[in-house]
């Protein structure tokens, strides 16, 4: 028996000393090769991947929406839900107070974006060592796709590594993150404007979610315009290069001259299932529901954002804030732009009382008004809402469906719905022209682009009624007339542009960066703060430093797993 056991004991050892050197260079069962994944069918398999990373939505603190940090960063609402300790990261988010550099919601923004750049760049891999029809097609979408995601990293972070399909994945802790801002931004106009020269004016397959020509040429402008406003080391804007915004006025009137895109007749309609990838919809992220799936693919970011009333019960957060709210009062037509903030609206009689830009019920929910403009289903501020005594009693509406919607779905305890987010919309292209034309001293230009924006506003009230068909707030807002209610100068139009872009986009998550890119964060946050800590007690200690708060840091876990390659951002 010892002989025989020993015996097999040798086979055993000589088989494997006897083997030739390629057998341990098999390829393990499981593992899918890049040479196995090269075909036309498996190319446009990750590319839809790819798509599918840009709605991974997968958890409230690991947000693609940008509604988190542009909003609480920007001073258009505070966190909400129960209570300072309740997601505590988004409170340090908007206070701007003990922000670490291994805060989890900053290094779950980090790596979700580039989740999503990961998968773009696994598919150009593909892509490029195939040939089929669709080939240049496909890597144009994809390069879409990842500027995107790196539009948000620069923006958050400013210095982020640059990593693309040309660097293997060995080689990523050896990629820094000491590229200059010229250099990053060109980086992301090269992607768009590849993806300009390449892709199609319009989807003929029905594919809505593909981007377009005009999508391309939108997101590039959008891109230019942030990099036109040069900004030096301490993250101050120093410089407004001209000849970058003259690129902006081209792009955006190419855009809404031959897209096809426009304004919807009504601004609700922006944030409605039932008109969504409609008329003023350039790209937007596509979610689903009643797929096949158990839950569709939903928005995982706004599943914390429904009121607490029994047809939905969680979880109270997003709450815009009180600033905002007084922004959308008016005089004459027109924004109170020195004295907005001294009186505080707010409810059903207060917003009877005073003149308001109808975009205002569009965007908040408030006391004793129908919610989601369904008559017979009332707000109320102390019930509906987690924490009134801390947060306020105002809710955000343009994220949220009716409980009636098809595209609602409870993931409990959450809600959710399959809603789109709009990446991309001609109301912004319009603005984003306007915005440079003023810089390049040509507002005459940009005042029927504004007031284009204001008109529309003005027709957007047929939703707005209660249970008898009466206006459910005294609207007033008028365009702007030089020499009649205005001095149209380049100073004044810019605060007129700067208004309008508040008003129209708040509380979709662009405030803190429209902020960051004008230069004006610091002094606007911080005069912020001083009136809205005497409002709500979670905001006692704020305080915006400029010079750091511009951004947010790099992840210290990132920064150790580049051995200390990546260099921290200033202030932290």
């Amino acid at each position: 028996m010892k002989l025989s056991k020993s015996f097999l004991i040798f086979c055993a050892l000589f088989t494997l000393i006897s083997c030739k050197k390629d057998f341990l260079e098999l390829t393990p069962k499981g593992v899918a090769t890049q040479a196995m994944l090269s075909t036309p069918a498996n190319a446009d398999a990750m590319c839809i991947a790819a798509y599918a990373a840009q709605g991974n939505e997968r958890y409230y603190d690991h947000p693609l929406s940008p509604w988190p940090y542009g909003d609480l960063r920007g001073g258009d609402a505070y966190k909400g839900g129960a209570g300072v300790g309740d997601l505590p990261e988004w409170n340090t988010a908007e206070t701007f107070v003990n922000m670490t550099t291994d805060e989890p919601g900053v290094a779950g923004k980090w790596e979700i974006e580039y989740q999503c750049v990961s998968r773009a760049n696994q598919a150009l891999a593909i892509l490029n060592s195939v040939d089929y029809p669709e080939k240049t097609h496909r890597i144009a979408e994809m390069r879409f796709l990842r500027a995107n995601n790196y539009f948000w990293l620069k923006v958050n972070f400013r210095y982020v590594p640059w990593l693309d399909e040309t660097i293997p994945i060995p080689q990523y802790t050896k990629v820094g993150n000491n590229l200059t801002d010229a250099q990053l931004w060109g980086k992301i106009t090269s992607d768009l404007r590849f993806a300009v020269e390449n892709l199609p004016a319009t989807n003929t397959d029905g594919a809505v979610g593909r981007p377009t020509k005009y999508a391309a040429e939108a997101y590039l402008a959008k891109v230019l315009l942030f990099e036109a406003y040069e900004q030096d080391v301490n993250n101050q804007v120093t410089n407004i290069n001209l000849d970058t915004l003259n690129v902006v006025v081209k792009l955006c009137q190419d855009v809404l001259n031959s897209s096809g895109k426009s304004l919807f007749p009504d601004f609700s309609s922006n944030f409605a299932c039932e008109s969504q990838n409609g008329v003023e919809s350039i790209w937007a992220i596509q979610f689903s529901h009643n797929d096949g799936t158990p839950k569709g693919r939903l928005n995982g970011t706004t599943e914390v954002c429904y009121p607490m009333c029994p047809q939905y019960g969680c979880c109270g957060y997003h709450s815009p804030s009180q600033n905002l709210v007084n922004a959308f009062r008016t005089v004459n037509g027109l924004p109170d732009f020195d004295k907005f903030n001294t009186i505080d609206i707010g409810g059903a009689a207060r917003v009877k009382s005073h003149t308001i830009d109808p975009r205002l019920l569009h965007t908040v929910a408030m006391d004793s008004l129908p919610y989601k403009y369904k008559v017979d289903f009332i707000f109320n501020g102390d019930t509906w809402t987690r924490q009134p005594q801390s947060y306020g009693r105002f809710m955000s509406l343009k994220e949220c469906v009716i409980y009636t919607c098809a595209c609602y779905q409870p993931v409990n305890p959450w809600k959710d719905s399959s809603k789109n987010r709009d990446v991309l919309r001609a109301d912004d292209v319009i603005l984003w022209e306007a915005e440079a034309l003023i810089q390049l001293g040509r507002q005459n230009e940009a005042l029927p682009l504004i007031n284009q924006i204001r008109d529309r506003a003005a027709q957007s009230t047929a939703l707005l009624v209660d249970s008898l068909g009466l206006p459910t707030g005294n609207f007033d807002i008028r365009t702007y007339i030089p020499g009649v209610n205005c001095a149209w100068t380049k100073d004044f139009a810019f605060e007129a542009l700067q208004w309008e872009r508040r008003l129209e986009f708040s509380c979709e998550g662009f405030r803190a960066y429209d902020l960051m890119r004008w230069g004006i964060m610091a002094e606007t946050m911080n005069t912020y703060f001083d009136v809205e800590r005497t409002r709500r007690a979670h905001l006692a200690n704020a305080h915006f430093t400029k010079g750091r708060d511009e951004y947010l840091p790099i992840p210290k876990g990132q920064i150790d797993l580049s051995e200390n390659l990546y260099k921290q951002n200033v202030g932290y």
